[in-house]
């Protein structure tokens, strides 16, 4: 069909005015039968490249989703469109699953969701064989990466697509994947022949902020109650026992926070997804088992208190921030032992050499990332091959650190190493060789001898912390290395000979003073981008699609966004005509709730 087919859906049933960035030329690929590998951030609007052509094109759309959990929602946000979806998975009774396929066979579905593992199975490779496929759409396609942070070896059976039907067009999606995976990607689904659609990975709504790592949770409950009271949030730790630990901490301060990690029930992590997704104001405390596939719009916060193992899966994770458009913010909390716990993970690792050593490039690209002086998002999305100018909306480019040489200082701990291992053919930790340059008689190193050393007391200009950060530092630049053997014991590599010959500058990061923050939560602004006039309407509407999820069993954004109520309240349409211009109003919701919303918006005028 043509390209005005492909228009008039996307105003007549998703409600927008026109398509952004790529959208336009990857659907029109696809509707024309091309294959497509499309790389697009969170939030940039990936989801119409699949379902506008599997409604332009004759036949169902297939698409292959990761997680079952979320199908439902999915199906739900479709239907109040108008859409005719349905999904195959494991939660349903055999005579749903049976109404399904008759329904797929007869052509009275659209879209339909299939689990990666449901598809291979020979009952539904059969019934696909037999039914009418529009497309078939790989959603979260990184999850084919063996060296990515999401791998699903169920992934690996979809290149059967290209064999069994070689016809019938495929359309590869992602949010995440440099050179090296895209290609990958690309080899593993048989799409060599595929178009490839880059878009920029830029997310200017989100903050970036990277902390040093004091008390995390305390730090956490700060920005919550400062910069994010009441709204909804992601934390991400890296350990079950944390993630139980850290919510009920945040509890036990007056924040409704949840757990969610793969050591809990299906029951109990289902119930608790389906209250973040459905309810306003719930921080959700999880391993990186959460958050694939996570819709909601209107998460204002994602917060690591412990450091990510690569920038792909610090973007993907920060990217489910701020999916409406709006402000939000990405916050991690880093510190020492943050490199020294995912060194030992690396060095742990039951991968062969080649693994291993790609694991290690990743954490050296996180680590660059922790201790930039620099832009944050300028690093962040050169680590994609993209390049931009300073942001002006990060933590560096609002209050850039200091720059300082750190030469002197490194020689000296780097000496004191080398001291140990040379001298007394011995290995410490952080805290004991810092002890020593600080010039510290505490009783081991008064056991062991250690004031006698020609290094002892050499760095009393630094503070403890400020003797944590060089550390960290060198450990980051790869000057340092952790015996693992020696329960976590410091060791020189071979780079620092020439630091300690004096044939290498050093220039490190120091953290600037932050202003003082006081223990209350300072007020925050209700709805800090609404004109004032626009505010109760708002929140009249708010509480009208709340009702409204209610009674239709789902999330409060399927029925509508945020970003739309918020143009109603400010634009005030008086008419079905003016609100069908609104951004998210389509032609199925302006005939359910158009009349709904216009008399919700004669309410508050009289």
């Amino acid at each position: 069909m043509s390209e005005h087919s492909a228009l008039d859906v996307l105003q007549r049933v998703f409600g927008y005015e026109s398509f952004r960035g790529e959208q336009a030329a990857i659907i029109d690929h696809v509707v024309s039968g091309g294959d497509a590998l499309v790389l697009m951030p969170t939030g940039g609007g990936k989801s119409l490249c699949y379902q506008i052509p599997a409604l332009v094109r004759p036949g169902v759309g297939v698409v292959l989703s990761p997680l079952i959990a979320l199908m439902q929602d999915q199906v739900d946000a479709l239907t109040e469109l108008g859409v005719r979806a349905a999904f195959l998975n494991s939660t349903q009774d055999w005579q749903r699953g049976r109404e399904v396929e008759q329904a797929f066979l007869k052509g009275e579905i659209d879209l339909l969701y299939v689990a990666p593992e449901r598809l291979l199975t020979d009952r539904c490779l059969d019934l696909l064989s037999r039914g009418r496929i529009a497309l078939f759409a790989i959603d979260e396609a990184h999850c084919v990466s063996q060296w990515g942070h999401d791998f699903r070896p169920e992934y690996l059976g979809l290149s059967i697509l290209h064999e069994r039907w070689p016809d019938i067009p495929r359309i590869a999606l992602t949010a995440t994947a440099t050179e090296f995976t895209r290609r990958e990607i690309a080899q593993r689904l048989a799409l060599d022949d595929a178009e490839h659609f880059v878009s920029s990975f830029d997310r200017p709504n989100i903050r970036y902020q990277i902390v040093e790592k004091q008390d995390a949770r305390k730090q956490l409950l700060r920005l919550i109650q400062q910069d994010h009271a009441g709204d909804a949030g992601i934390v991400y730790c890296l350990s079950r026992n944390k993630v139980e630990e850290t919510a009920e901490f945040l509890c036990a301060h007056g924040i409704t926070a949840l757990a969610y990690h793969a050591g809990l029930s299906a029951t109990l992590r289902s119930q608790n997804q389906a209250r973040f997704l459905r309810e306003d104001s719930v921080v959700m405390v999880a391993t990186i088992a959460f958050g694939m596939g996570i819709d909601k719009p209107d998460v204002r916060f994602v917060a690591h208190v412990d450091m990510p193992k690569s920038i792909e899966g610090y973007y993907q994770e920060t990217g489910r921030a701020g999916r409406d458009g709006l402000a939000a913010s990405a916050w991690l909390a880093y510190g020492l032992q943050d490199v020294v716990q995912q060194r030992r993970m690396i060095d742990e690792s039951s991968g062969d050499e080649v693994f291993r050593r790609r694991l290690g490039q990743q954490l050296d690209a996180m680590l660059s990332l922790c201790e930039a002086i620099g832009c944050r998002r300028q690093r962040l999305l050169q680590y994609f091959g993209q390049t931009i100018e300073f942001c002006g909306n990060c933590d560096n480019c609002l209050m850039p650190p200091d720059a300082w040489d750190g030469t002197v200082a490194a020689q000296k701990l780097l000496s004191a190493v080398f001291r140990l291992m040379n001298e007394r053919g011995q290995r410490y930790g952080a805290g004991h060789l810092i002890d020593i340059l600080r010039g510290k008689q505490t009783p081991r190193v008064l056991e062991q001898d250690h004031a006698s050393l020609s290094v002892f007391g050499i760095g009393q200009d630094l503070s403890e912390q400020n003797w944590r950060s060089v550390l960290r530092q060198l450990l980051a630049q790869g000057f340092l290395m952790v015996d693992h053997e020696g329960y976590g014991t410091l060791a020189l590599t071979d780079s620092a000979r020439k630091v300690l010959k004096g044939e290498q500058t050093l220039l490190l990061r120091r953290e600037v003073a932050r202003p003082a923050k006081g223990s209350a939560p300072r007020p925050k602004p209700l709805h800090p981008d609404l004109p004032n006039r626009a505010i109760a309407l708002y929140e009249s509407l708010r509480q009208w699609r709340a009702a409204v999820a209610r009674d239709h069993g789902v999330p409060a954004y399927v029925i509508f966004h945020d970003a739309t109520l918020r143009e109603i309240a400010i634009t005030r349409p008086v008419d079905l005509n003016a609100l069908s211009h609104i951004t998210g109003v389509g032609a199925r919701k302006l005939e359910a709730y158009g009349q709904l919303l216009l008399a919700c918006i004669a309410r508050e005028a009289a």
